[in-house]
């Protein structure tokens, strides 16, 4: 399912604060109620929300969504987070970016910076940074996933083996309630392990949809971060664990 913009926003608000209502979203969008429950409809019909009496519940699970979903949800958000995260990212410098389309994000936001080079498994972060004179780009081999032109395998990880960069900017799935960083593709999490393993300073780069989800394969843990960037604070248990990692949360604010 492509989102609109309408339906995209309800998406971020009910991830947000657990549930939306009719009334208030027709109010907030200031369309009829019809039009609100039909978006919630769809929306349920996608899988992406439950509908609950008067209104819808995000919906909970270990099915990740599929690319096309992930990357009509939460734009504004990961918009921002792409610009504070490239905003640490100095010129002349190397950085390993993975898959996800908030590292896409970020991309967009490295256009021009200066003689940088990107090692990447992620082929829609190549095409992206494709357009910066100044960006020497760096390809993993490995097995192409066709739904979201990610390298992957035993290829991929021994590939980034051979780097020793500045930064990785990496994007998860799930954080759960201790730190854990989640991942749906135990293939997909290997790669993400050896890059981490690869980089002098990592930053994470994810949005709070993320925060208390489920996923089964364990990537890694937020100690392992030196900064997190997201759109809303975490909860204050997990915001003082990170305090204890001496760990970093950039909370971003939306450009108007």
């Amino acid at each position: 399912m492509a989102l609109s913009f309408r339906q995209s926003e309800i998406l971020e608000i009910a991830r947000g604060d657990g549930r939306v209502f009719v009334e208030d979203l027709a109010q907030r969008f200031d369309v009829a109620l019809q039009t609100i429950r039909r978006d919630l409809t769809e929306m349920s019909n996608a899988g992406l929300l439950d509908r609950v009496h008067g209104g819808a519940v995000p919906r909970t699970g270990v099915t990740n969504f599929g690319y096309e979903e992930r990357r009509g949800m939460n734009q504004t958000a990961k918009a921002a987070i792409g610009r504070a995260c490239a905003a640490m990212i100095p010129n002349n410098c190397s950085i390993i970016m993975n898959l996800g389309t908030t590292t896409e994000a970020v991309a967009r936001e490295l256009l021009n910076h200066r003689n940088i080079t990107v090692v990447t498994n992620n082929m829609n972060v190549a095409n992206i940074l494709l357009a910066n004179p100044s960006c020497d780009i760096m390809v993993a081999g490995g097995a192409l996933r066709r739904s979201d032109g990610g390298l992957v395998g035993d290829l991929t990880s021994e590939f980034f083996g051979e780097f020793k960069v500045d930064y990785a900017i990496m994007g998860v799935s799930a954080i759960d309630p201790d730190g854990d960083l989640m991942d749906f593709d135990l293939a997909e999490v290997r790669v993400s392990r050896a890059i981490l393993k690869q980089a002098r300073q990592a930053f994470l780069v994810c949005d709070r949809s993320k925060l208390g989800r489920s996923a089964p394969a364990l990537l890694g843990s937020l100690s392992q971060m030196a900064i997190w960037f997201t759109d809303q604070a975490p909860p204050a248990p997990l915001a003082r664990r990170c305090s204890d990692w001496d760990m970093q949360v950039r909370i971003t604010e939306p450009t108007v």
